[in-house]
This record gives structure tokens, sequence and C-alpha cells, in this order.
């Protein structure tokens, strides 16, 4: 995994845009009220930890997240001491691995300014969990997602004060960073552990999207010994669903008696079906020996195909297809711009040439002017627009047809008009951007032209 594309610069706290009781936060004071009645511990995986060297704490450039109800920012000096009367409780404690008992005081001022410099450095996001309630914006735990670069993977962690169980602080901030994680970072997979007999914490997995995947075994430090865990996983696919489902929607606060939704089953996979040529030039002829009958016109003398290509007794394929106009906007340097799709989106996350779907009635190149001003804010002419290539991809529930243009002319700047990033990109180092399966085979042929 590579570093993130550069944070935008921070932006005022909550409370600075809005009063006490409007929305956002209009339900927050029912959300951080008591519970009633004791609820087993809300947490997961090794955060809010261990003893870490002490050192300078650097300004962290990170923008908070909002949710219905919650704030989740970086951790300030001034966390301190609220850190330390949540976390400094044995039923907290001891469901978290690095977390020691009782907790030293002075460990809350080195943990938070590790923190700090670990997010400056893009290696780790531990954020504060914060709420209304009242005129006061009282921590009421810690969310945490650290980045494995060589796996391209993020280990997610959470756990909530006692006094706030109960209420859906857990699912809403956890579902909030693992999904703002999955979309703008360059992670594949979330991973998380959670100690046996956490009900309350597996309950939070499950409703975010996350899956079993296994037991093990790890030091907790409260416990002085290694202690049975149960190994959680998910993808973009979990979070956000497949290809042509609609978005998974983000889960709402729960209260105590709710019923969580069952544990979400990853879909089949399908066997990738990916195709692509350079616009004008015929397909090779398949390789000779047997093979399934190829879709098309039959070649001379054969018999018994009908006038769709396909064999007798075969499954002509019901999916649907999708019509997509893709365009690859190239600058004066030779880059290429690609966009990351947005968190809400299938596949946030994974970068992509802009464009989208053909209206009815719209061709390609129509579709093509109307999509890059509505998402980029730029104006293109048909004339500027050239026929490159084209994919042909079976996705489980559609199958897409996607015709490539260049670009090199256009009016005004690209700019990112439905919250996605964009990056310009030299040809040789597209390979490195994780892309849809549709969008791969275009690569080779795209960095090859340029």
């Amino acid at each position: 995994m590579t570093a993130a594309p550069e944070a935008p610069p921070p932006k005022p706290r909550a409370r600075s845009r809005a009063k006490p009781g409007t929305p956002p936060h209009r339900a927050a004071a029912d959300l951080l009220a008591p519970p009633p009645n004791a609820a087993e511990p809300i947490t997961a995986g090794p955060i809010a930890g261990g003893p870490i060297a002490a050192g300078p704490e650097p300004a962290p450039a990170f923008a908070p997240l909002a949710t219905e109800h919650l704030i989740l920012r970086p951790l300030t000096a001034a966390d301190a001491a609220a850190l330390h009367n949540l976390v400094n409780d044995w039923e907290v404690a001891c469901t978290l691995a690095n977390v020691p008992f009782p907790y030293p005081r002075d460990l809350a001022d080195d943990w938070i300014a590790a923190t700090a410099r670990e997010l400056a450095a893009g290696e780790a996001y531990h954020l504060a969990i914060t709420g209304w309630e009242g005129a006061a914006e009282p921590l009421i735990g810690v969310v945490g997602l650290r980045c494995e670069t060589a796996r391209r993977t993020g280990r997610l962690g959470y756990w909530v004060g006692r006094r706030f169980w109960g209420r859906g602080v857990a699912t809403e901030a956890a579902g909030r960073l693992a999904r703002w994680g999955l979309a703008n970072l360059d992670l594949d997979r979330l991973e998380a552990t959670v100690i046996e007999g956490n009900a309350a914490s597996l309950a939070v997995l499950r409703r975010i999207g996350f899956r079993a995947d296994g037991r093990g075994s790890e030091m907790f430090r409260a416990r002085g010994g290694r202690q049975p865990v149960l190994r959680w996983t998910a993808t973009r696919g979990d979070l956000f669903g497949e290809a042509g489902t609609p978005p998974r929607p983000a889960p709402r606060a729960m209260g105590r008696g709710a019923t969580p939704p069952p544990a979400v089953q990853p879909p089949p996979v399908p066997t990738p079906r990916t195709a692509s040529l350079p616009l004008g030039f015929a397909a090779p002829p398949p390789p000779p020996g047997p093979g399934p009958a190829a879709v098309g016109a039959p070649a001379a003398g054969a018999s018994g195909a009908g006038a769709s290509g396909i064999a007798p007794g075969a499954a002509p394929d019901a999916r649907p297809l999708v019509l997509v106009a893709a365009c690859a906007l190239i600058d004066r340097d030779g880059r290429v711009l690609l966009a990351r799709r947005p968190e809400g989106k299938t596949m946030a996350g994974l970068w992509e040439f802009p464009g989208g779907k053909l209206a009815p009635g719209e061709t390609p190149e129509v579709a093509l002017i109307r999509e890059l001003k509505e998402e980029l804010g730029i104006d293109v002419t048909a004339s500027c627009l050239g026929a490159f290539a084209f994919a042909s991809h079976a996705y489980e529930r559609f199958h897409l047809l996607m015709p490539l243009y260049l670009c090199r002319r256009w009016r005004g700047i690209p700019r990112g008009r439905e919250g996605q990033a964009l990056t310009w990109v030299r040809p040789e180092r597209l390979a490195d951007y994780q892309m849809p399966p549709a969008d791969k085979p275009l690569i080779p042929l795209l960095r090859d032209f340029l």
C-alpha cells in the first residue's frame, strides 16, 4: 500500500458550524444519555494502547468525519484526562489487547502524542469519538484504523466508555471510519479481532458488514496472557456492495434491545470475463483445438448454430447489457486523469476514467460531454473526443460494454464536483492504481499508445 493522497486542510470543529441541539446533532442528547441497563463491552482491536516513547505532538492535518450523531476527530492533549477516566475501567480494558490495567495516567499523554505522529505519517488513524450532550462535547471513546502497507490491509479497532454502552455509538463510529478508509486510503481489505464472549462487539461488526474469518489468539496485557479471539474481515463489496447492486446503507445507531440484522454473506465471486481491443482492429482468431462454442457468426461449414452463434442447448447470457462511456483526459505532459470513486458508491476507493452511463437516446460522445461537465466542470466538444478502445466485462449482475475515448483539449480546470479525488498519472504508473475489473485491460493499450 502507498500513502493516501494528501488530506485536505482540517475543517472547523462541528460546534463552530452548528449550535448544540441542531442537526446533525439534534439526537445526540438521547444518544449520550445513560443506558437503561448494563451492556457487554463494545470494543474490538488493539487500540488505545500500550507504552510508546513520548515526543513532540505535530499538528494533525485531518478533516474530522461526521456521522448523524457523532464527530470523529484527531485526539489532542486536552483529551488525556477524559480518555484515562474512560479506559481505566476493567470492563473496557480487559477486552483490548494492548491496554494494561490499571491504566497509568501519563500513558494517556504519551499515547495521544504518538497517535498524532502516526496520523501525520499516514500510518494509523486513531480518532476521538465525541458527541453533543447539552452544551458539552464529551469524549465517548476511540476508533482507529492501522494501515499495513505491504498487505494493503487496515486493522480496525474501537472502544466506547461504559457510560455510553447500548446506544449504537460503536456501530456508527466504526462503520464511518471503515467506509472512509476503504474509500480514501490505498486499502483493499479490513480486519478486526474480538475476544471470545464479547457478543456486543460481534454484533457491531455484523451490522457494519464484516464477516467471520476464523479464530486465533492474541496477547491481552490486562489479562496477563493469550486469549482466544474471533477474526473478522471486510472488503469493498462487503461494505459498499458489488457492481450492479445498490450501495449498502450506512448502519444507524441502534438502542439496547434492537434486533441486529443477520450477518452479511459475501456474494459468489463470478469468473472474470474481460476483453478489450483497440477500436478499428479485428479480434484475433481463436486458438486451434477444442474449446467452448464461440459467440458470433459460425465458421464455414459449421452446422447447428443459430443466427446468434449460440450452439443448440447453450443458454444465452441473461444479464442486461449496460453501456458506459469513459474518457482518458491527457494533459500537455502526457499524464492521464483518474478519478477515485467516492464513499457511498459501489467499488468506492477504486480509480477509474471519468465518464458514466449512456442515457436513453444518447451517443457515447453526447454522454461524455454531459458527464464531464457534471463530474469535472469542464466543457468538451465531440470533435475533441477520439474513439480509442473498448472494454467488455461480465459482472455478476450485468454485462458492461465501455468505449474509451481520448481527449487532449477541453475548456476549464477539472475539479471533482461529486466528492471524488482526482490525480494526474504518468502512463507508466497507471498499473499502480487499483481500478475496477473492466478498466484494467485498457491500461496496457493506453500505456503503449502514449
